[in-house]
């Protein structure tokens, strides 16, 4: 590829192709946390913004930067690549590698190092970093230092080819690697004073490399495709399809064209369709229900409930788990036998006694849900069909009745009914892992929506910078329309990544809500058996961990604007007001 004048130091010309050749693969976004070592790959990705070849966003905080990266490549598909200088910053970028390794989402670390000579000698800000996220990447490099090289510059188009490739699931061959589908890469650059100086960027060189390998079409395939469809999944046993995160509107298909019940998670990607049932919990602890599944087919990777996993595990149920890609296969118990990367159904004409299957699990999931939020006694509101009061009783009763109504205090079910009926197909949902999720999982319709949170490994770290990426990815996409991204999280949650509130000068500030369920603390933790043993004082200071934040306060340092949501009334008010920037929505919930 053609290159403008070199810049003099080697750290900032290996930096400039490394990042060149990546934004010409396909990489859109560079997050940086600034840093002396990485001066270099911090620089040249300003200069490639600058050049309006990549976007690039500034974090102050390693962790934030990494669930940030994690958040815009969930929603984009694109690898999103982080940088880091060296030693500690590189560890605390730890939880996003494995979230991303656990979830399959393609993300590219680049830290910068010492060089070799400055290693073991207790030089500042050193630690091992090769290796340092092992197990947990597809591919890793530990880069010597440039010396200024006439070939290093081909040398770094090769390293970013490897990297990207790697990042999406295959090898520079378009063979799988050890770790099949997406995930994260470690590239660890060894840097050498001086460490920049100044560079200068081809754009019309960069496009040129983008129109060639546009040309070359596609360089990856879907792993574990196959020519014939997937699997034969034959009709015969009593069969349930469950979906977990991940799942995708393949289960829902699978689950319509076999005629089974669907238990969709509610971050499946399938919680929709005629077979869906909302109360799966529920019915597979029911007589009748859960002990005749002879047979479960498993999309994705359940996380929400108890009941699948045992179901899996049971004798005499035939557990089938589907998976296109992955690092490990979901097989609770290790009783699974049988797994595939894509299955279909086999051509077959439903009896009377299939559709009675499905129809029992999806008319009692209805019944079932139904019952848990009842219909509100109707009143008649005493105006006759001429508009005039004709009965002063009954329209005072009427009006008490609406005005209870909108003083209702808010529930977790109301609150998580109320932002699912909020959002639209151009929306984003993104759930923490908090009790509110589960109240979903529980309770709401189907709707085919996008719905995202991290379960790779359901914990609470970076969830804000997660739903900034998605939220920034999802409304800067040149087919986007003016959607809203909706995060419903819990207030520890929050309280563990506040720190990714900060929005510094020049960075997006993209239409979000962060919706706070406050009820002071972990309630999570009251469902657990140790809850009933467990001296009260004691399980409150270790497990409840009880807070008093003034999210209002928080909200204000921070920049954001802050509503807050105790009733039905102010929270359908707050969901019906336009979102236009960050904004933080408290909803004070019971313990």
């Amino acid at each position: 590829m053609p290159e403008p004048d070199l810049p003099a130091a080697p750290a900032s010309r290996y930096s400039l192709a490394l990042l060149t050749e990546l934004i010409a693969l396909g990489v859109t976004d560079v997050v940086v946390a600034p840093g002396s070592r990485s001066q270099a790959i911090a620089l040249a990705a300003a200069e490639l913004e600058r050049a309006e070849l990549v976007r690039l966003h500034v974090r102050i905080d390693e962790r934030g930067a990494g669930f940030l990266a994690l958040g815009l490549a969930l929603e984009s598909g694109r690898p999103a690549v982080v940088v880091t200088t060296s030693g500690g910053a590189v560890a605390n970028l730890h939880p996003a590698i494995v979230e991303a390794h656990h979830s399959g989402v393609p993300l590219i670390a680049l830290t910068a190092d010492r060089p070799a000579e400055l290693r073991g000698i207790r030089s500042n800000q050193t630690t091992v970093q090769p290796g340092i996220f092992a197990g947990a990447v597809r591919f890793e490099r530990d880069v010597e230092a440039p010396v200024g090289a006439d070939d290093e510059t081909d040398a770094a188009a090769k390293l970013a080819k490897r990297a990207y490739d790697a990042a999406l699931g295959v090898d520079d061959r378009g063979e799988p690697i050890v770790h099949p589908g997406p995930g994260p890469v470690h590239v660890n650059l060894q840097l050498r004073e001086p460490l920049s100086s100044a560079i200068g960027v081809d754009r019309a060189a960069v496009a040129a490399r983008r129109a060639r390998l546009a040309d070359l079409g596609p360089a990856h395939v879907p792993v574990g495709s196959r020519d014939d469809g997937g699997a034969l999944i034959a009709h015969g046993p009593r069969t349930l399809v469950v979906a977990g995160t991940g799942a995708g509107a393949e289960a829902e298909a699978f689950a319509r064209a076999g005629g089974w019940p669907l238990a969709a998670e509610v971050t499946s990607g399938a919680h929709f369709g005629p077979n869906l049932v909302v109360a799966y919990r529920e019915l597979l602890r029911e007589e009748g229900f859960g002990d005749e599944v002879e047979r479960v087919v498993v999309f994705g990777h359940p996380t929400l409930s108890r009941e699948v996993p045992a179901l899996v595990q049971r004798s005499g149920v035939e557990a089938i788990v589907v998976a296109p890609s992955g690092i490990e296969w979901y097989n609770p118990g290790r009783r699974v036998r049988r797994f595939e990367r894509s299955v279909r159904v086999e051509p077959h004409e439903q009896t009377r006694d299939e559709r009675a299957w499905t129809g029992r699990w999806v008319h009692a999931s209805r019944a079932l849900v139904a019952q848990g939020d009842p219909e509100p006694e109707a009143v008649r509101s005493g105006v006759d069909e001429t508009g005039h009061v004709a009965d002063f009783e009954a329209q005072r009763a009427f009006l008490k009745a609406q005005l209870a109504r909108v003083r209702e205090p808010v529930s977790r079910r109301l609150l998580v009914e109320s932002i699912w009926s909020a959002t639209w197909p151009h929306d984003r949902l993104v759930f923490g892992a908090s009790r509110l999720i589960r109240d979903a999982d529980r309770s709401v319709p189907g709707r085919n929506i996008r719905v995202l949170a991290n379960r790779g490994l359901a914990g609470i770290d970076g969830t804000v910078a997660t739903a900034l990426g998605i939220a920034i990815a999802s409304q800067r996409a040149p087919d986007a329309k003016p959607g809203v991204t909706r995060a419903i999280i819990g207030d520890l949650t929050l309280l563990h990544d506040v720190g990714s509130l900060l929005l510094g000068a020049g960075e997006d500030r993209p239409r979000i809500q962060l919706v706070v369920g406050n009820d002071g603390g972990g309630t999570i933790f009251d469902a657990l058996e140790v809850r009933d043993t467990a001296p009260d004082d004691a399980f409150d200071r270790v497990q409840y961990t009880p807070q008093s934040v003034d999210l209002s306060q928080l909200a204000a340092a921070y920049g954001w604007t802050y509503r807050r949501a105790a009733t039905r009334g102010e929270l359908e008010e707050a969901l019906g007001t336009a979102v236009t920037g960050p904004t933080l929505l408290e909803v004070p919930l019971a313990r």
